[in-house]
């Protein structure tokens, strides 16, 4: 048996469902470039943007126009623009930040899936893959749109590139939506049509500059790749999820296929005849390389969605059949390592925070499950040097260990700090797995909170009082604010007078008190003057219930509170 099945805590991964998002009946959801903002679109055409650290809503983008289901959400690369496509046919690209809708257009069928170019800052280029034709290039300003190519054939001499999918012998379109997706930086785009192959294509240009075969040679449905984008996920027809190694560089990408293209026709340039599509292979297998498969050998089931982790060291892939809700956690070296189980409800997305372990799920009823790794208390890794013994050993202490002066050879050296160097509060060094893997810098990582028009009602109901009180410390005292809501005094001291005063140009209530019993009687025997009992302190008033610190029950005599002054 493989030691990560016996072992799960070795890995980095997530294990249990730590919590769910429900808002509505969810559909799709996608994470920020840095993972503290979830975007949901929900089947009533609602956009939901959750605040992923304290798991509360930040923004609702609401469209009039779109009431349709939202079929998926995409992220720009610093997370200012959200672009949504609904089943109503229409792209929406929306301003996050300003909770304002950019631009609107509709396209001729409906988009499963859509998403920004990831090498602008503000993109108002998009990929959408529709239902049953080729995949789109749409500027969304103006509205234009380009077919790309999806398959690349050779008649005689001469090669034609198709921009629809395969048809029937009767002319009709098959319910196979192409799959396509941006690379890393955006100038070129992955292409999967039925045929099993993967087409490099030029984002501006839309020319096809390789092909690259995916064994099986099964119908391909979703391609996916690693937030570093040095790797590739297929998931085909033939139930399998197939790993490839991304060779083309991340930047001047076309360039690399320029060079790559024209090497392979000077090489054929002796040749009178050669197949146009084996040099377009050729030129594939300097773009991915082949790696790995990744299935279930035993129950051979379908996959959804599937993604990678953060770090690029996860493959995970969710189950589609109906009322089963399985995850399965693969090692990128090929291992499974983990089978997750949560309730009796189908997949429909998934999605992997970019830098924790953290997975969201979203079922088919709507609801976000939120896994995450299961922490066990252990106390020995609060110290670093701390290890954990099964029995008592003798400890035998080093013979300078507890010497005032320790050997100079020993000493720590210490670190040299330059105190006149000045020091710059306004930016800091990003050391986080997010420079490294995309270079983002100045993403919007965090909403500013917006009253909700529910909370404004419920201050209408309790309006202020017109009376402040004077307070002490910045606080008002428990016998002070009952004061105000019964309009009597509930405490011994009832009967107090009370006075208005003016402070500062406002109403400030003030207490003076009264003498006791028993201080009365005590400045009455100092001034040597007769004493008139008041009649009201031989009883005490029935307390209004809180009580404070200074009250006491009404049965109580004279005797006892006479010795108390307030």
């Amino acid at each position: 048996m493989n030691v990560p099945i016996i072992d799960p805590l070795q890995g980095d991964f997530p294990e249990i469902i730590e919590d769910f998002l429900q808002y509505g009946s969810m559909k799709c959801i996608a994470f920020n470039s840095c993972g503290t903002l979830l975007a949901a679109g929900c089947s009533d055409g609602n956009c939901i943007i959750w605040d992923f650290e304290t798991r509360g809503i930040s923004r609702k983008l609401r469209d009039s126009a779109t009431i349709s289901p939202i079929t998926s959400v995409c992220w720009s690369k610093h997370g200012h623009r959200l672009l949504v496509s609904a089943t109503d046919k229409s792209l929406t690209l929306w301003d996050v930040k300003k909770c304002e809708k950019i631009s609107r257009i509709t396209l001729q069928q409906t988009a499963l899936h859509a998403r920004l170019d990831p090498g602008a800052l503000e993109p108002t280029i998009c990929l959408a893959c529709p239902l049953s034709s080729a995949p789109l290039l749409v500027d969304i300003s103006n509205g234009s749109s380009t077919s790309l190519p999806v398959s690349v054939s050779q008649e005689g001499n001469n090669y034609t590139v198709a921009t629809n999918p395969r048809k029937f012998s009767d002319g009709s379109t098959p319910f196979t939506p192409t799959a396509a997706t941006f690379d890393w930086s955006g100038e070129v785009i992955c292409v999967g049509n039925s045929k099993g192959e993967i087409l490099i294509v030029g984002t501006k240009t839309s020319k096809v500059y390789a092909i690259i075969p995916v064994p099986g040679g099964a119908v391909i449905k979703d391609i996916v790749f690693s937030r570093s984008g040095l790797y590739v996920l297929t998931n085909s027809n033939d139930r399998v999820i197939r790993l490839f190694e991304n060779l083309l560089p991340h930047h001047n990408t076309i360039n690399e296929l320029e060079t790559i293209d024209s090497s392979n026709n000077n090489t054929n340039n002796n040749v009178e005849e050669y197949d146009i599509v084996d040099k377009l292979k050729t030129n594939g297998t300097k773009c991915m390389k082949y790696l790995r498969e990744f299935q279930d050998v035993v129950t051979k089931i379908q996959w959804k969605t599937p993604c990678f982790s953060g770090d690029d060291e996860w493959i995970l892939g969710a189950s589609a059949s109906k009322g089963e809700h399985k995850l399965y956690i693969w090692e990128r070296l090929g291992h499974l390592v983990k089978i997750l189980e949560g309730p009796k409800e189908a997949i429909i997305d998934l999605v992997w925070h970019p830098e924790r372990p953290i997975v969201v799920s979203v079922s088919v009823t709507g609801t976000a499950y939120v896994w995450a790794k299961d922490y066990v208390e252990n106390w020995s890794a609060f110290a670093p040097d701390f290890k954990e013994l099964e029995e008592n050993e003798e400890y035998i202490e080093k013979e300078d260990e507890f010497d005032i002066n320790p050997r100079e050879d020993e000493k720590e050296k210490e670190e040299v700090i330059d105190e006149d160097a000045e020091v710059d509060i306004d930016n800091s060094e990003d050391t986080s797995i997010l420079k490294a893997s995309n270079g983002s810098y100045g993403e919007l990582r965090y909403l500013a909170a917006v009253p909700s028009p529910e909370q404004s009602e419920q201050q209408d109901k309790y309006p202020a009082s017109p009376i402040k009180l004077e307070e002490s410390n910045n606080s008002a005292s428990p016998f002070d604010m009952d004061v105000v809501a019964n309009g009597h005094a509930s405490s011994p001291m009832e009967g107090s007078e009370f006075f208005f005063a003016e402070e500062d140009g406002g109403t400030s209530l003030k207490r003076k008190r009264k003498p006791s019993a028993k201080g009365m009687e005590m400045q009455a025997e100092k001034d040597k003057k007769p004493v008139i009992k008041n009649p009201k302190s031989s009883s005490l008033s029935k307390i209004s219930k809180p009580r404070t610190k200074y009250e006491f029950d009404s049965d109580q005599d004279d005797e006892f509170t006479d010795g108390f002054v307030f």
